[in-house]
Formats: structure tokens, sequence, C-alpha cells
């Protein structure tokens, strides 16, 4: 049998990391075992259902890599196939006309309430013929009465629910549309689908979809239901806790490679192991590895991911992911070094591509002014002659490599005597801006010759308009 799992959002909203790590668990199962990933928006809450959403989940999943093997299903585009097996199961009498207004239910429940009793439609209609005419009815599945729901999930391992404690649902609403329940359980049947993993929020759901698989003698698949995530407080994760938008990670610049090894780590395990590449990851999962416990959310480890795939990706990988945080700050780096380059040197003082490009905006434009507290304390009239010797000997370099940068400014600390901070930092304050960079001799390398040298101007400039004021 071909293993074929599917993600299965609702898109009413973004792609959280729950659900992320739910599309992430049903792609690698599909991965490991050479089978499908089927990916299917269930958009039949029409109200709430928003173009917005869905490309956002389609732009989520795109971005962590978790490719589809057939293109995106929706419901809405299948209404005649679920109203087709609606009505095989009312000519087969599996199905019913129910009238019952939604004030008679909401009193028969208040009733039961009041005893006591788990509130549930009680089938008044299950077994009447003597319709109204003219009068709205929805389409109840007819639950079997007795006996129980048995199946073996693979998380949490055997679970028996039984069929008194199921009321008859409701597969078609009085507007003709008809519900989520009963397109599940068509979906998964005509898309193939062998393995579900999903939320335990759809642990209720699961028997009422199996009872409807049986009456329609369709293949019931596995199911393996997830824990839900908590925050680092031990609460349902939510808004409150930070970013839970997918592509809220990508905006605050996280990498897709530490978000996925973060997700798969949230109730999945292979030993100690931390860091897996995604390979690794088809290679060892198994759905029999999934924690039944809840997981916390831990965002320090979040980062520590990050900022390890920042420092061994290749430096091509992390610039695909790192040139859209350019953009966003405004940087052109079409005048300037290879981002390539710019990573290799940046990626060990940095948590977030965000940072990266905060710190890098040096490399390709000028600033328009020194760092207050940097200038204060190291361009100073002191540090004019360090400065202009400095100058001197990196406009005299014939060959502009690290090497020879920082033989001149050696040189320079040796003629004036004087230790490598005060020829140092002076000359990395004129050519960032800052007090802080990577170290001198990459750093000057990245620029030009002539930037450095009209920096150091710049410098000079300033020292001399202070002695002045």
């Amino acid at each position: 049998m071909s293993v074929v799992t599917r993600f299965a959002p609702s898109p009413t909203g973004y792609l959280h990391v729950g659900g992320a790590r739910t599309a992430l668990y049903s792609w690698l199962f599909a991965k490991s075992q050479g089978g499908e990933f089927v990916l299917r928006i269930e958009d039949t809450d029409i109200e709430r259902s928003t173009d917005d959403a869905k490309q956002a989940i389609l732009d989520g999943m795109q971005w962590l890599g978790l490719d589809h093997d057939k293109a995106p299903f929706y419901q809405t585009e299948r209404f005649d196939r679920y109203n087709h097996f609606i009505d095989v199961l009312l000519e087969k009498g599996l199905a019913y006309k129910c009238f019952m207004s939604m004030d008679e239910l909401n009193k028969i429940r208040e009733e039961q309430e009041a005893k006591g009793e788990k509130p549930r439609y009680p089938g008044t209609w299950r077994d009447r013929s003597d319709h109204p005419e003219g009068q709205a009815y929805v389409i109840r599945f007819k639950n079997p009465l007795d006996g129980n729901v048995v199946f073996n999930d693979k998380v949490r391992g055997e679970i028996s629910i039984a069929n008194s404690e199921l009321d008859d649902l409701i597969i078609r609403r009085t507007d003709g549309a008809p519900t989520y329940n009963f397109c599940v359980v068509i979906d998964d049947w005509e898309m193939g689908i062998t393995h579900v993993v999903r939320g335990e929020d759809h642990i209720n759901n699961t028997p009422r979809q199996i009872n409807i698989l049986n009456a329609l003698e369709a293949p019931v698949p596995t199911y393996a239901h997830v824990s839900m995530i908590l925050g680092d407080d031990g609460k349902k994760l939510s808004k409150r806790h930070g970013a839970v938008s997918v592509m809220q990670y990508r905006d605050d610049g996280y990498l897709p490679q530490a978000v996925i090894n973060y997700l798969v780590r949230l109730g999945w395990s292979h030993g100690d192991q931390e860091v897996f590449s995604v390979d690794e990851m088809i290679t060892l999962f198994s759905l029999e590895n999934i924690s039944k416990s809840a997981s916390a959310f831990n965002t320090d480890k979040l980062i520590w991911l990050n900022q390890h795939y920042i420092k061994t990706l290749a430096s091509s990988e992390v610039a695909k992911h790192a040139i859209w945080h350019f953009e966003q700050e405004g940087i052109s780096i079409e005048n300037g070094p290879a981002l390539e380059d710019v990573i290799k040197v940046q990626a060990d003082r940095v948590d977030t591509l965000k940072q990266l490009a905060e710190i890098s905006r040096y490399f390709y434009e000028e600033y328009e002014e020194f760092d207050a507290n940097a200038a204060k304390k190291h361009l100073r009239p002191v540090a004019r002659t360090a400065l202009e010797t400095v100058q001197a000997k990196l406009s005299d370099l014939e060959s502009w490599t690290p090497e020879n940068i920082q033989q001149a400014i050696n040189n320079t600390a040796t003629e004036l005597e004087v230790g490598m901070g005060k020829v140092g930092m002076p000359l990395r304050v004129a050519v960032t801006g800052a007090g802080n960079s990577p170290s001198l001799d990459v750093t000057l390398h990245l620029l030009s010759k002539k930037q450095v040298v009209q920096r150091i101007n710049k410098a000079l400039e300033f020292i001399k308009n202070r002695e002045n004021s």
C-alpha cells in the first residue's frame, strides 16, 4: 500500500505554529515511506474563509519547503461530490431529513443540561416519514446506536468510544451546504488518504468520521493525533507568546531550516539529537516516536538553532533568505560586496537575518552620522594622528587584501608606538560609523579603498569640527 498523507487547514487565518508542525509531521511521514503528501484547503466555512488566508497558507508551506505532490484541493470546488454521497446515504436509509428547529433543539439541550445529562440531539426525526411540506430541514447521519468505535491511534494507542456517546450529526445544512465532518470523510476516501496526522482536538471527530466511512463501505485510514503546543508559561500557545504565525518568523529573521528543525523536535525525538537536516528527518521520522505529552515552546532554543544555521549553512543558501530582509530595510545590495561575503563575516555576530541586515548597512551605503557614543569615545583629537597615518598607509597599498590591510594597521601602531586599540577603534568608527564590526582586515577588504579613504576623511572632519566647537 502506497502511503498518502494530507494537511488540511481551514483558511480562516494565518498558518500557525501548531498547524505547521502537523503539516511537517504529515509531510515527513509521507516522504519517509516514499509516499505522497496532499494539501487540501478546507474552505467550507465560506463566511470566515478569505483569499488572503488561503494565500498565507500557501506562502507558509512554500517558505517551509513543505511541497505538496498534487495541486491544492479546495473543498468549495467539490460540493457536488459531497452531495452525491449524502444522497447515496439517504437512499440507503443511513441518513434522514430532520425538521427540528434550532429553538426546539436548544430547549431540549437546556433540559438535558438541567438534568446533568450530556446535551445531544435525541433522534426525534430518525425514523419519521411525516415530513412537513415547505419546511426547512437538515440531513443527519444515522449513527449506529450500539457498539463501540475502536481505532489504533499511532500516537496514543487504542482508543474506544461508545456509539451511545455520539448523536446523529448534521451532514447537510438547511442551505444545502455539506458540513465539515462529512466533507473530510469524502475527501480522505477519494484522495486515497492512508494516514491522517492531526491535532488532538480532532479525536472526538474521528469516531464520527469512521462511522460514516463504514456506512459508505470505504477504507478507514490510520490516525495519529498529536498533542498541543504550550507557551513557555505552560498555557496554550497564543499571540501573547509572541510570533505564532509561521510567516511572522520569516519576518522576524528566522531561517526556514531553523523553524523546521525546531518544530520537528516539538513532540518528536531521536535520542538526544537536536540538530537535524531535512534528509535526516525523513530517514529517522516515525509516527510512533511522537510524544503523547504536550510540548512547550522555547524561544531561546529556536534562537539558538537559528544562529546555528546562519553560521553553518552555505552562505549562498543564507543569502537567498537574507536578501528579503535587506530589501525590507531599504538597503540595495547592488553597489557593494557580494551578500555571501558579508554573511561570512557577520554570521557569528547575529541571531537573526533581520539583525544581519540592520548591522550591515554600512557595507552598501554611506552612513549619515556617527554613532554618538562611539564617536564621543573614539573620534577625539588624540586620534587624528593615528587616522591620518593609517589612511596614508592604506592609500599606498597596491593590493587590497586582508593581509595587506592588517599589516598597514600594525605598522601604524608600531610607528606611533601605541597599542592596536588606539589605531583600530578610531578606524573602525571612521569606516563603519559605529563601534562594532567584524575584524578590521575583512571589514575594510569588503569595502573599496576609495570608500575607506573617504570615510576616514569624514572622521577627520568630525574631529576638526569637534575641536573648533
